[in-house]
């Protein structure tokens, strides 16, 4: 009998396919071995597409021809892997025929995604009785594959797994940190929800001066030994900044070598995710291995870059390797900072996004005066001045991150028209009074 999984179809009887989640919203799946078998070419197409995905990173997947028939074939003398996603052109009666057969050769803890392309509600209950953990109506797309392999190892019953927001500059000194930190900070503030910025750069990490903080501990620690790291180590080594908002701090200090291992760097990002909704990942400017891994397996990137050629060049870089390796995700957030310095020649906002190709989502204008008394305060923007544009570009960057930029126009919208009439009462009482 194959793995016995609730099954769900990703197609109603009268043809209409389900709509697929937000792309940040599907959870990574473990290390596992998974084996498509198709009856398409194109299908195999998009296995093998699906399976580049950074969501699927830690599986093995391999993608064959010649659907159910193949896999029984294959499998005779050899275990099944924890996974078989097997296609089917045969009618109602041929599938389960097939399937039946592969069901005697499969191992009890095998899982089974049938891709069929009968759209039949009878069909679905069979395979249900059969133990199929899905039933998908092709033609599939590449997010429907990967949604049904991770829906199959997300258990309802967990809390969701955290979001991760890399944070990496187009130049060093563009102020990514910056960016990073009263980013997290306003989410932490807006959605009343658990946030913990982790800084990476581990030598000359800024986030513990920025939030006055000197930990003993942080994420050095971790990184050395990743193995260690679970709910009650993390809670030792993070530094509470506020209700919400905790720091995972880098030692800042010269007496060693920090040549990260990009293996470490995952399960520590996997431990945190598994304890908050939000990880805000302060990445340095560097482009090593493990970098390179934390920018393109994050949920969501922000690209900070100051108005200059040599951040346009770096910028339109890593926009193109990220719309490369991450071709199923969302575009990064572009963040144009530092905009208008006196007496420096720049490259206008307009101009610099037609060459990025990319609006820049928001742009914080030069402010030497209201960033340098944050910094040499341990504050952030909105502590020092939450009515400064900087403040609000900043809530604006969140809600985009968080999807409540919409929610809160609306908000604004509504009261709007109240908040006037309330004014204009109070002008008419004070009139009479006067």
């Amino acid at each position: 009998m194959m793995g016995d999984v609730a099954l769900s179809m990703r197609s109603t009887a009268e043809g209409e396919q389900s709509l697929s989640p937000h792309p940040a919203r599907i959870r990574p799946i473990p290390r596992v071995n998974v084996r498509a078998f198709c009856d398409d070419q194109h299908t195999a197409e998009v296995v093998e597409k699906a399976s580049k995905d950074r969501r699927l990173a830690k599986a093995q997947i391999g993608v064959k021809m010649g659907g159910a028939r193949a896999a029984a074939a294959f499998y005779e003398n050899v275990s099944t892997p924890d996974l078989i996603i097997i296609e089917s052109l045969m009618d109602k009666m041929d599938m389960l025929e097939e399937l039946d057969r592969l069901a005697e050769v499969c191992d009890p803890s095998t899982k089974v995604i049938v891709i069929g392309h009968v759209n039949d509600v009878l069909l679905y209950r069979e395979l249900l009785r059969r133990g199929v953990s899905e039933y998908i109506v092709a033609p599939v797309n590449v997010l429907q594959v990967i949604e049904s392999v991770s829906a199959i190892y997300t258990n309802p019953g967990t809390r969701p797994v955290g979001q991760v927001i890399a944070f990496v500059g187009a130049k060093g000194g563009c102020g990514s940190s910056t960016v990073c930190h009263n980013t997290a900070f306003s989410i932490s503030s807006a959605l009343k929800s658990d946030v913990v910025i982790a800084d990476f750069d581990l030598p000359f990490g800024t986030a513990g001066l920025d939030f006055n903080q000197d930990p003993l501990q942080g994420i050095a620690e971790a990184l050395a030994s990743p193995e260690r790291l679970d709910e009650m180590l993390l809670d030792r080594l993070l530094s509470r900044c506020s209700e919400h908002l905790s720091l995972f701090a880098a030692p800042g200090t010269l007496d060693r070598p920090y040549d990260l291992d990009p293996a470490s760097c995952d399960s520590v990002i996997d431990v945190v995710c598994e304890s908050v909704p939000w990880v805000a990942v302060d990445v340095p400017h560097l482009w090593t291995g493990w970098a390179k891994q934390v920018v393109q397996r994050a949920d969501h990137v922000v690209i900070t870059a100051a108005p200059d050629l040599a951040n346009l060049r770096n910028a339109k870089n890593l926009v193109d390797e990220l719309k490369s390796a991450r071709p199923n995700d969302r575009r990064p957030m572009l963040v144009l900072n530092q905009v208008g310095v006196p007496k420096r020649p720049e490259i206008s906002v307009k101009e610099f996004g037609l060459a990025m190709e990319l609006e820049p989502k928001i742009v914080i204008d030069f402010d030497a005066q209201l960033f340098g008394t944050a910094v040499n305060n341990g504050q952030m923007i909105e502590e020092v001045w939450d009515k400064s544009k900087a403040a609000d570009a900043f809530r604006n960057l969140a809600n985009a991150l968080t999807n409540r930029s919409v929610e809160r126009r609306e908000q604004q919208s509504m009261l709007a028209p109240i908040l006037a009439r309330l004014r204009l009462s109070w002008k008419a009482e004070h009139i009479k009074i006067t």
